[in-house]
């Protein structure tokens, strides 16, 4: 089976176990139950896999089924519990593994209590893993209104993916597979996936965007402040180095705590070493994280909440994040307060990208303050237009802006990319062409005719520091001249095919009879009105 169709047919059956909970709850809520369940069949099986090839005769030639009982016949040696912790930081028992949880529901035996107790078990082995099942409430009522039928609806969860090969799939099939599935439930969640997902064009874009020009052979650190489920951060595992992928260092921080676990998932489940994981369930804005002296970054993407409501409280006038442009972003809308915390923890040979609404470019007051000294800094280094209707969030029109410390010059290129994109059912999509060609023109930093325009810091000054893209970019198409003497020609054409119709359409009325004094009356009153008309 080739990789694609394995992943297709992972996505499928996937997706499909998903049915068992639909009824009961939107996806907002059944995505933790589904996603939760599959993570730990995945630590589950990977862990008999690795018991297969310690005491057995390898995975290749032994099925979960037959690890199990290895384990179970050798559970009391301490040697393999102590190569199973340090292979994985984690150690499931042999009555808490999902291949025994599964002989429960074949017999008929499962209780509730039976995956409680797993989860609760893999959550104290190792702090990695605190919480991470936090949101897969297995005794709520909405699973059913008694113990049997919750049970009878996780078993049937259960069933659903059991026979679903997560360990030995090529390449990163698992992952895939899993923010396939968080895009789904995005789509099916609409408003509330806002805080969960980026569609993935618009990751690799942001992604794409800050590693032009650059080399990181060494490796490198990226920052997401805002992470939702971790998908901007793991796309630069596909952009940067084969032989430097397994040296990114992921930083993230999110405040819902149930998106942060789906992150703490997302980067296990796509192979990411728990050293290199740095994540952070906690308020972006309220408290300064992580700790700057230690670590800036190589790259900040960010996809924040849009105009958010925030404290703007005076005491953040003294807040190194801030501090230098003498004002801070207004309480009503936090979207410069998140710019800046980024580009405060960005190295001065870094970039970021962060998705924004339009109204940055061109509100004025305190926001205006914040634009100019940045502007005048030389900090911003482009401004993308983004087609309308590309978050499940919103269906407002957003705005990629690209800053840097170390640019040579104060110029900002400018580019319109908001009318090139495929049109969705639901969503609009960004097509690959559409990101080589905002890639190649931020790459050229040259004017392109109704799509792009380098800005000198001089012209973005006689526009008061506007950067509304209209202002830079004209994209205006005139509409084509009329040649009057053809309109004249038609016109007369169609006059004279009504008048020749009128005239069919009269002997046609003068064929008519009836015995009816008053319709034929009738009759002729119309024929009489059309025979002036055409007089």
């Amino acid at each position: 089976m080739t990789e694609s169709t394995e992943t297709k047919s992972l996505e499928t059956a996937l997706f499909s176990a998903a049915d068992a909970l639909r009824s009961k709850m939107d996806a907002n809520e059944y995505k933790n139950y589904l996603l939760g369940i599959i993570f730990y069949k995945y630590l589950s099986d990977s862990m008999l896999y690795e018991i297969a090839d310690e005491i057995g005769d390898g995975r290749e030639n032994t099925t979960l089924a037959e690890a199990q009982k290895l384990y179970e016949e050798n559970a009391d040696d301490e040697d393999l519990q102590d190569e199973l912790m340090d292979t994985f930081s984690y150690v499931i028992t042999p009555e808490h593994t999902f291949t025994k949880v599964m002989d429960h529901v074949n017999d008929h035996s499962f209780q509730i209590v039976n995956l409680a107790d797993a989860f609760k078990e893999i959550e104290g082995t190792n702090e990695t893993f605190e919480g991470l099942f936090d949101d897969v409430d297995l005794f709520s009522r909405r699973l059913g209104n008694n113990a049997q039928k919750q049970a009878d609806t996780i078993s049937a969860v259960l069933s659903a993916i059991s026979d679903l090969e997560l360990v030995q799939s090529p390449g990163d099939t698992l992952g895939d597979a899993y923010e396939y599935l968080i895009s789904q439930f995005a789509s099916e969640s609409g408003k509330k996936a806002g805080e969960f997902y980026t569609p993935q064009k618009v990751s690799e874009l942001l992604t794409r965007l800050t590693l032009v020009g650059k080399q990181y052979p060494e490796g490198m650190t990226v920052y997401d402040p805002t992470m939702g489920s971790g998908s901007l951060l793991l796309n630069f595992k596909k952009y940067i180095g084969e032989s430097q992928k397994d040296e990114i260092i992921y930083y993230g921080q999110e405040i819902n705590t149930s998106t942060y676990n789906l992150a703490r998932m997302n980067m296990i489940l796509h192979h990411v070493d728990t050293a290199n994981q740095h994540l952070r369930n906690g308020d972006t804005l309220d408290a300064d994280w992580p700790p700057s002296a230690k670590t800036n970054f190589d790259a900040v993407v960010m996809n924040p909440p849009y105009s958010l409501h925030w404290s703007s409280a005076k005491g953040f006038l003294e807040d190194p994040r801030f501090s230098k442009y003498g004002v801070l972003a207004p309480k009503s809308k936090a979207d410069y307060a998140f710019l800046l915390h980024g580009f405060y923890h960005l190295k001065n040979t870094g970039t970021m990208a962060i998705v924004l609404p339009h109204g940055v470019l061109f509100r004025g007051t305190k926001e205006g303050k914040i634009r100019q000294k940045l502007l005048e800094d030389g900090s911003i280094d482009a401004v993308i237009g983004l087609p309308a209707n590309l978050f499940y969030s919103t269906s407002i029109p957003t705005t990629i802006v690209v800053l840097k410390k170390n640019k040579q010059d104060r110029s900002v290129m400018f580019i319109d990319a908001s009318k090139e994109f495929e049109k969705g059912k639901n969503q609009n999509q960004l097509r690959e062409e559409d990101l080589d060609k905002i890639i190649k023109t931020y790459e050229e930093r040259k004017d392109v005719d109704k799509y792009a325009h380098l800005a000198t810091f001089d012209e973005i000054k006689e526009n008061d520091f506007n950067l509304n893209i209209p202002r830079y970019v004209d994209t205006f198409e005139p509409e084509p001249e009329v040649d009057l003497k053809q309109v004249s020609k038609d016109l007369t054409a169609v006059n004279k095919q009504i008048k020749d119709n009128e005239k069919e359409l009269v002997g046609m009325l003068k064929q008519l009879t009836s015995k009816d004094d008053d319709i034929m009356e009738g009759i002729n009153d119309i024929i009489q009105n059309f025979e002036e008309d055409l007089k």
